[in-house]
């Protein structure tokens, strides 16, 4: 099984100023977040991002903000405040999966409509792929994740993009979360299973967003 870029998006978890200097390798960490961001915007990815009470934590890192901006711009998604650790409690699962929409062109109720001129609803397209990366992962990023999967998305965690306080509780949570049902891999693995083969025409920008060092 490998990753669709067609059906991902992405979702970065309280990369936030006043947070991430106490973290556990939290510069390496970021690094890999804005390649993400990188590589989304390049697959036309959506990008969401969310800040766990920004009053008191900080805002996002502004390079990884900005990232986001131009990425949202090429993709969609959008920056999601909370409160509570996991943001599906507080409403982003809503925004991850958009309700189907009836069109009905010619106007009026198409119930009215004889049944060989009705159309059926048009969904909008859904992405059931959920690539999440951030902190801290034992607690905002698995609270979250674990909403996701009860919820049925597809969530692959980027290990190398996670940090928290402590390597231990990193680790314990990636445990976890494989435990679950999710799935574990690293930035590059996301970017090549996005790609695919060597003939894409994002294949060079790929190799050189990979190349790069990621602190």
């Amino acid at each position: 099984m490998l990753l669709e870029h067609d059906d991902s998006q992405l979702l970065l978890v309280d990369y936030q100023v006043k947070l991430l200097p106490a973290l556990h390798d939290g510069a390496w960490a970021l690094g890999n977040a804005r390649r993400l961001t990188r590589l989304a915007r390049l697959f036309k990815v959506p990008v969401w991002l969310t800040e766990e009470y920004p009053e008191g934590l900080g805002a996002t890192d502004p390079d990884l903000q900005a990232l986001v901006a131009q990425a949202q711009q090429a993709g969609g998604g959008k920056t999601f405040p909370k409160m509570s650790f996991s943001a599906v409690a507080d409403g982003l699962g809503e925004l991850l999966r958009p309700p189907a929409r009836a069109q009905n062109p010619q106007g009026g109720n198409a119930r009215s409509l004889p049944k060989h001129l009705q159309k059926k609803p048009e969904a909008v397209p859904e992405r059931g792929t959920v690539v999440i990366a951030g902190c801290e992962t034992h607690v905002c990023l698995l609270q979250t994740a674990l909403a996701l999967l009860e919820e049925e998305f597809d969530v692959w965690v980027v290990t190398d993009a996670c940090t928290s306080r402590t390597e231990r509780n990193r680790d314990a949570a990636f445990d976890r979360l494989a435990g679950a049902g999710a799935e574990l891999v690293t930035t590059e693995m996301v970017a090549f299973e996005w790609l695919r083969t060597a003939e894409h025409p994002a294949f060079a920008e790929t190799l050189r967003i990979v190349k790069e060092v990621a602190a």
